[in-house]
Formats: C-alpha cells, structure tokens, sequence
C-alpha cells in the first residue's frame, strides 16, 4: 500500500506508475475521497471537543434549566456525532479499498514496456551446448526415460499437472539439500512455512489486486487461500511485528509446495510440466531497511546467479520492465535458462524489490537507532523450481539419449548419470 501522504505530494507519479503497470487508478477520485474524509474527520474532532467543553462545564453550573440545555446540546451533538461516524467509516472502507488497489510504483529506472518483449537483457552467461544430433525436448527426454507422466496426471488431476518420478525426484531433493547448504551457510533461517493463509494475510501480500486474483486457488468452506509462492507465507509470519534494527537483514530460506491457477496463460506451454498448477519451490526472503534494499535485491540476484553457475547452465539475466512487474513489485531481475530444443531462454527464477509496500498492508516495521518506527522493505527471490530440472535435462542430454549430472549435484546422489535404457512407460 502506498502512504496517502505520498499520493498526496505527488498524484502525478502516482497516475503514471500506475500506467506504466497497465493498471487503471483514478487518482483524482482517490484524493477527493481523501479530502471528503479529512472533511468529517475535522468535524467530528470540532463535535468532541464541545462534548468534552460541555462535560467539564456542566459540573460547575448548579442551575437546573442551564443544565438541562447543556444536556439537551450534547444530545445534538451526539446524534451528529453518530451520524459523522457513520459517514466517516463508510468514506474510510471506500479509500481504503482503492489504496489497495494501486500497485507499487516501478523504480525510475524500470524499463517502461507492456510485456515480456520489452524487457532488456543485461548479460548472458555460460557456455551454450552443441550437439552433433538434434536436442530432444526435456518432455521427451523426461518421457522416455519414466521420469515425468504427464498422462497419467491428466487422468488423476486434469491438465497442467505431471507424476515426477525416479530420477527426477532425487534430482529435486539434491537441488533443494544443495539450496539450503548453501544458504544457511550465509545466515539464512531455514523454514517450511504453511501453505495456506487466511484472506486477510493473503490480501496483505499484495497478490489479490487486479489480475492477480485470478491466479489464486480460494477454498471457501474453509476461507482459505493456497499460496502461489512460499514468499506469501514468509512475509505474512511477522505481520503486526516490530523488528530491532539489530536484526535486519532478517533472511529466510523457505521450500513449500506452491499452486497457481496459471489463469493467464490460455495457450503457454499447455504440454509439458514447465507451466503447471503445483510445483515446488524453494525461495529466499529478506526483511530489510529502506537505505539496503536495492543492495540487498542485487545480492539475491548475485546468490541465484552462484547457484546456477555451479550448476553449468547456460543463462540470461533480465531487468523486467514496467508493465511485466507484479502488483507489489517495484523492481524486478529474471534469470532465463537456455533451453536447447526451443532454441530460447526460458525464465526459471525471479527476484523482487517490494521497497516497504507490502509491509504497510501487514503493518511489518522496526525501529531504527532513533527509536523512530519505520516500514521495512521486503525482498524475494527464486533458488529453486522444478524449471532447472528440465533445463539440466536439455543441456546434459547425450546423444544415446541418456543424461549426465551436473557435477555440483552429484555429491547429493548415488548415480552420475540417467542411463537409457528400456523402461515400461506405456498407458493403455
């Protein structure tokens, strides 16, 4: 949420962020309900003030007519009273409603763009791999060798859903061991943080404004959101909470099983598992201070980027541009990994710079070294999905269709390589 303060010294910005989010706010509108508010809000200060003056007045007059009109005026004053109250929450519900429905303001340095195309590419790291035969697809690769049944899902759970098997699986379990060895190494709290959060918790993430909402899986009988990320439920568990300055950064490394209803992606990669409505993830997560953010959001970048580079895959880092931002986002660097069959970087992690937006809607803040209470900032960022498992089965594929094992992994596994050999696989 953005401080009305803040709106209010500068609608413009505020207008134009918006726009370049593709989000529609009316801004003017939000500052007339704001001014109405302050309106009633001075009235009813003025009302309280005279029911006090006639409180301390009434116990010095001794004459009963004077006493009965000073009674009889705060009875007026306290049927106007009831009626500005009234009015005053309804005008409060209805700002209120509005605030959270403006996004963070992207950075001044954001690229301004609509989509995916008009992010900017900052560097391209790692050696692609040549092949002497045409690379397989990790869906066929992962198919032949029993390691993903996208069939079978589809019979139990619908589409956009896989049966994870064999190999894969312990390759997922060595990414998640090698993710958190290497993050706690460096201060990071490990976590399994729930993965269902009540609506309000929901609502302070920032996550359920806008074309966001529709991502969200929403249990009614239980009044219950899924998380989409393990992010949601890290920055819900210390809302309400006042940190010592002593304790930022405060970095948490969390792995959860995460549920998107991919709602916006009619026609994106709807074979495969590389988009689907479960995965898991592993993620990091840092409660910080305002002046250490944009640090802070380069060393999460700078931490995705040692994991992959031990890993040996092929990679680009973006900065995204305005208009692909999520709602709370003001700044924000994909990693895209090379996925050889599709000739194309594909995204597999993400970091985000939240600056103090989601934790005004969870009231999150520490005091500083004034004793002063502050917002801190939030900052997110990928480790691991299943993504870079498909990535390590493109690039590591070999010609007799087995697969090799990235040598920072095999230290986590009894095996160095997914051998090609038969494997009844078929459904009737």
């Amino acid at each position: 949420m953005l401080d009305i303060n803040f709106i209010r010294k500068n609608p413009k910005k505020v207008q134009e962020g918006c726009e370049k989010k593709q989000i529609k706010i009316d801004v003017n509108l939000i500052l007339g309900l704001d001014k109405k508010k302050r309106e009633v809000l001075k009235e009813l200060e003025k009302i309280r003030f005279q029911k006090n003056r006639f409180t301390k007045e009434i116990s010095k007059v001794e004459d009963k007519n004077e006493k009965e009109k000073i009674i009889s005026s705060m009875r007026q004053l306290s049927k106007r009273e009831k009626i500005l109250e009234q009015r005053f929450k309804a005008l409060n519900d209805e700002l209120t409603n509005l605030l959270l429905q403006i996004p963070n303001l992207p950075f001044d340095n954001v690229p301004v763009g609509k989509d995916e195309k008009d992010n900017v590419v900052l560097r391209e790291v790692g050696e692609k791999p040549k092949f002497d035969f045409k690379p397989k697809d990790y869906l066929e690769i992962g198919t032949k060798l029993d390691l993903i049944d996208v069939k079978r899902a589809a019979k139990v759970a619908g589409s956009r859903f896989g049966y994870l098997k064999r190999e894969f699986v312990l390759i997922e379990f060595a990414l998640i061991k090698l993710a958190f060895d290497f993050l706690t190494k460096k201060g990071f709290i490990p976590l399994l943080p729930p993965v269902l959060l009540k609506p309000e918790m929901a609502r302070g993430t920032g996550y359920l404004e806008g074309r966001d909402i529709e991502e969200a899986y929403f249990i009614p009988k239980d009044n219950l959101f899924l998380v989409g990320t393990s992010e949601q439920s890290i920055l819900t568990m210390h809302a309400g909470e006042i940190f010592q300055i002593e304790e930022l950064p405060k970095r948490y490394v969390a792995f959860s099983t995460c549920f998107r209803r991919e709602a916006g992606s009619w026609g994106k990669d709807t074979k495969g598992i590389f988009r689907v409505h479960q995965f898991d993830k592993v993620e990091m997560f840092s409660f910080t201070k305002k002046e250490d953010s944009e640090k802070e959001h380069l060393y999460f970048l700078s931490l995705e980027e040692e994991l992959m580079q031990a890993l040996n895959l092929p990679y680009r880092v973006v900065q995204v541009c305005t208009g692909e931002l999520g709602f709370p986002a003001a700044a924000k660097y994909d990693i895209e990994t090379w996925f050889p069959s599709q000739n194309k970087y594909r995204e597999t992690h993400s970091t985000s710079n939240c600056t103090d937006f989601q934790a005004r809607r969870l009231n999150i803040r520490y005091r500083d070294k004034n004793g002063k209470l502050e917002f801190v900032y939030t900052i997110n960022g990928t480790v691991f999905s299943q993504r870079p498992i498909l990535a390590i089965l493109e690039n590591y594929q070999q010609k007799d269709g087995s697969v090799k094992i990235p040598k920072i992994l095999q230290r986590y596994l009894s095996f160095q390589e997914i051998k090609a050999h038969a494997r009844k696989t078929n459904i009737n």
